[in-house]
């Protein structure tokens, strides 16, 4: 690289000093803390005066009664998450396609999409009112119908349903735009040879749509490996309650009342760590597959 065009490319580094301080301070910085996970920590004492324990946390995390039905409740939900999360974004996108009506069909984008900027505090408090089992909307519909009231946030059966379809409804439109994406995509050509072979609508859909969507469904359902772990603790926190522990506590809330409600920051850490270690196995996984299967690389 020449001395001069070194000199131009000076001003473009430096734009990414900011950047880079926000994520060693934030990111990098903090991770210092994970001796915490090797320790009995105590916050008076700090990093470097707390006891060593080695694995003991560890061993205390293997011992405790819940945690591998918590460990079942995250991967559950995660995974359903995933599934449904890819699913239906991909049925509305080619329903949304074959939409001939500009106006509408903008204005279905628009409705589906709104959910996604707004926060579980906000959808939480809405799900609550919704769902009430004296008040709620549904209820009294079921009751119209001859049904019995449910108690969705307070019945094991049901939380699990609540969180994952809640969240699919939240999420689909963002992903929608996704796949309309890869549909437009697709050469026009392939449609105009199906419609010459006597295809319907159906059948350009299933011979033609969809497998010009394959790329991008295996490049988002292989990066979504690494979110196995990751069920959502801002819904999770803001919908349950100790009635539903036994169906919809994760590993992200079970951290929350181990670390912050019960102090116990060393086992808390623990978790967190093995989590961490496990998601970043996963996110190398699903990134050598999306790299092996559709070529997709960071760089």
């Amino acid at each position: 690289m020449s001395m001069q065009k070194l000199k131009q490319q000076v001003p473009l580094h430096l734009m990414l000093v900011p950047g880079i301080l926000v994520l060693l301070v934030f990111c990098y910085y903090p991770m210092a803390g994970i001796g915490i996970a090797f320790q009995k920590f105590i916050p008076i004492k700090g990093l470097f005066g707390s006891d060593w324990i080695g694995f003991g946390n560890f061993r205390y995390v293997l011992k405790m009664p819940d945690i591998w039905q918590v460990l079942y409740n995250t991967v559950f939900i995660a995974s359903m998450k995933i599934v449904l999360g890819m699913i239906v974004p991909i049925i509305i996108a080619i329903l949304l396609n074959e939409l001939k009506v500009m106006f509408i069909k903008r204005g279905v984008q628009t409705l589906i999409y709104l959910p996604h900027f707004m926060s579980w505090v906000i959808l939480g408090g809405i799900l609550v009112d919704v769902l009430s089992p004296s008040e709620g909307i549904v209820n009294q519909l079921m009751q119209a119908l001859g049904l019995d009231t449910v108690f969705f946030l307070g019945s094991n059966n049901w939380f699990p349903s609540v969180l994952i379809v809640s969240d699919v409804w939240k999420e689909f439109g963002f992903s929608t735009i996704v796949f309309l994406a890869a549909i437009t995509g697709i050469n026009p050509a392939l449609y105009e040879a199906a419609i010459v072979d006597g295809a319907n609508h159906m059948r350009q859909m299933w011979h033609v749509t969809l497998p010009g969507m394959v790329p991008i469904i295996v490049l988002m359902a292989t990066l979504s490996l690494g979110n196995v772990l990751n069920a959502g603790f801002d819904q999770v926190f803001n919908l349950y309650s100790p009635s539903v522990y036994q169906s919809g506590d994760i590993l992200d809330t079970l951290i929350y009342r181990i670390g912050l409600l019960d102090a116990q920051f060393g086992v808390a850490t623990a978790i967190g760590l093995f989590k961490s270690v496990v998601s970043f196995v996963l996110i190398a996984l699903s990134y050598f597959l999306a790299y092996r299967l559709v070529n997709y690389r960071i760089f």
